[in-house]
């Protein structure tokens, strides 16, 4: 692990508690306003109908169509919240952090409806946030069983687990903490020039995203309702 990785693990808990209303609660309440819908964004399942529409019932296209949108989404919010500079570090992180949130987790639900998922379901809505979390990571948390299964096992399990809400949702919050604050380390010089650290996050945030929208699609298999 570099730098940038183990200072940003050591400051996200310091940020939790400086920011506690960005905690476990901040990810449920992202993801319930991911999938109900909040300000210009549509309800997650309504974005995805509308993309199964427009590519006349193809799901696979849909899939992209939702991923690749919700990519540029991403890249928008970082830079909008990115721009101000070194003076609005401390301000942009909680921001940025729950812009990143919703936004990735309102792409993963609404690919979840698209390959039959219900999101009313809270197994679904646990594997959706453990999606957010990248291959890798709920790789390595499964094999150390810090989780019990991997997304689509979350998200099919034959009853729900209430005692994994909080995990995931810990864990979730926990691990886009440090993201977001590993990119401010990384682009801290760049940010010297506010729009040079907008750009780099926008980029930042939209790549971030892409990989989890490719993750959940392979991930989520076809379940016939």
């Amino acid at each position: 692990m570099g730098l940038k990785q183990t200072v940003a693990r050591q400051l996200a808990p310091r940020i939790s508690e400086l920011t506690p209303g960005l905690s476990t609660g901040f990810v449920r309440e992202a993801l319930n306003r991911a999938i109900d819908g909040v300000g210009p964004l549509a309800p997650a399942a309504v974005a995805a109908d509308k993309q199964l529409t427009e590519q006349r019932g193809n799901v696979e296209r849909a899939i992209h169509e939702v991923i690749e949108n919700n990519v540029r989404i991403a890249g928008a919010q970082g830079f909008a919240t990115n721009v101000g500079g070194l003076v609005t570090m401390a301000v942009a992180i909680p921001a940025n952090v729950t812009g990143l949130a919703i936004i990735q987790c309102r792409m993963v639900a609404g690919i979840a409806h698209l390959r039959g998922h219900d999101l009313s379901d809270p197994r679904v809505r646990n594997a959706v946030l453990a999606l957010l979390l990248g291959e890798e990571h709920v790789t390595e948390l499964v094999r150390k069983k810090k989780l019990p299964a991997t997304p689509m096992a979350l998200a099919t399990a034959p009853v729900h687990d209430p005692s994994l809400d909080g995990t995931i949702s810990a864990v979730v919050a926990s691990d886009i903490f440090t993201r977001v604050v590993g990119k401010r380390l990384a682009t801290t010089v760049g940010r010297r020039v506010p729009v040079v650290g907008g750009v780099v996050s926008a980029g930042a945030d939209g790549f971030a995203t892409w990989k989890v929208g490719r993750y959940a699609d392979r991930e989520l298999l076809v379940r016939r309702r």
